[in-house]
């Protein structure tokens, strides 16, 4: 009975301790989104200080503004999971509590029996009655050995009453020092939710300014999107070269592979009179066959390597995105459907490639410059730029200068592949 007691606080102990080390890796995560989240609300707020200079509010500076709410609505977000995390932790000291009580209490009880037991048989006479009684020389020895483990017995039932009652002051030890972590995510939370209700006022007196200003901002909008569509057109031309490119290239190592197995010794005449015209069967021949058109082996590998580093592509320009992929609707009438992400940075700012690959297209958009890199059969597009330091059909390696940010102070970064079809830059740059 003792061990099986013995061995379930022992196992109690073990489940108790792998909890605690899983919720604190799920606090430790936690507690990383947060210190990112921050740094990135941080990074926004530079980036309004830098617009606030300039006396009239832009579009830019409210999709700064929103980004920001967004940011911050995350982090309180981010701060109820760790309260729910910390919730989960007090619950569960709470039952290891309960139970080690219930524990300890059974303990107890039965070491009071023992201790009854032996006071009511504590005379030396009784012991050496109970030895000598024994009908044979082996009973004798038994019931020394009994006697012994008894003793054992009750002395470990005292430890383990000892253990039992430190793990129980360790648990309530530590549900305190919970109970603390608990109140300072309240006060976190409090005081996020304080600050979103400001900058919620702040955004509110930049939109009814903004909407002072609606003639001039739909004119503005107007010229953003017909940028965007001579930047659409251009990259869906770019891609369509690069098609017709590789098109060629792979018409023409089909006809070196059919001019090579013609002859061939294959195909001549056998000895039975049969002739084969059947060319082999290549790597090349196979991978013609598959869906995309840049089906060399290099392109293959590249296109493999760009989809592996989903989530860690190095940024393009050090700097903070004000308006986010996919349509938006900043104030009522003026919406933008952006295809890529816009990074506010300092004019100048130094522009490189996210990933090794080959210069499609170097064109202007306007009085600005754009690049796009084919990346087997993915494309990035960098936009915006005030000249470019690259020309088309030049391999570029990750982290290579392409240019400079142009005066307006933003560049546009858009990933596309081969079908025309355009991704979240967001979910492929490292945060």
């Amino acid at each position: 009975m003792f061990k099986a007691i013995l061995t379930g606080a022992f196992l109690f102990a073990l489940v108790a301790l792998a909890s605690a080390q899983g919720s604190q890796q799920t606090k430790a995560e936690l507690e990383k989104e947060r210190a990112a989240i921050q740094k990135e609300i941080e990074d926004v707020k530079r980036s309004l200080d830098e617009t606030h200079r300039n006396k009239r509010e832009t579009l830019g500076q409210l999709a700064l503004l929103q980004r920001k709410l967004h940011l911050r609505e995350s982090a309180i977000r981010n701060i109820n999971d760790q309260i729910n995390v910390i919730q989960d932790d007090m619950n569960a000291s709470w039952r290891d509590i309960l139970k080690l009580r219930r524990e300890l209490d059974t303990l107890r009880i039965q070491y009071a029996e023992s201790i009854v037991f032996a006071y009511k048989n504590r005379s030396n006479y009784d012991f050496l009655n109970f030895i000598f009684s024994a009908t044979s020389f082996n009973d004798a020895v038994r019931r020394v050995q009994y006697l012994k483990s008894y003793r054992a017995y009750r002395e470990e039932r005292a430890e383990n009453i000892v253990r039992t009652q430190a793990l129980l002051q360790s648990k309530i030890d530590g549900l305190k020092v919970t109970r603390v972590e608990k109140d300072e995510a309240l006060k976190k939370q409090n005081k996020e939710r304080s600050i979103l209700e400001d900058e919620k006022k702040e955004k509110d007196v930049v939109v009814t300014q903004l909407k002072s200003q609606e003639k001039e901002l739909k004119k503005e909008m107007a010229a953003k999107q017909k940028q965007d569509q001579i930047l659409s057109k251009s990259i869906a031309a770019a891609i369509s070269r690069a098609i017709k490119e590789a098109n060629k290239k792979n018409a023409a190592v089909a006809a070196a592979e059919k001019a090579a197995a013609a002859k061939s010794p294959a195909s001549r005449p056998s000895s039975n009179g049969n002739t084969s015209n059947e060319a082999p069967v290549t790597l090349n021949t196979v991978k013609s066959a598959s869906k995309t058109v840049f089906s060399t082996e290099a392109d293959v590998h590249l296109s493999d390597d760009f989809i592996k580093n989903k989530h860690h592509l190095p940024w393009p320009v050090s700097g903070t995105i004000s308006m986010a992929f996919g349509p938006h609707e900043y104030i009522k009438g003026i919406i933008h459907n952006n295809q890529g992400v816009t990074i506010d940075v300092s004019a100048g700012a130094v522009v490189k490639a996210v990933f090794k690959g080959v210069v499609t297209s170097v064109f202007n958009v306007g009085d600005v410059t754009a690049v796009i890199i084919r990346h087997g059969k993915y494309f990035t597009t960098y936009s915006n730029l005030s000249s470019a330091i690259v020309s088309k059909d030049q391999e570029v390696q990750t982290g290579q200068t392409l240019g400079r940010v142009g005066e307006g102070g933003q560049l546009d970064f858009l990933i596309s592949d081969e079908n025309d079809r355009y991704y979240d830059p967001e979910g492929w740059l490292v945060r």
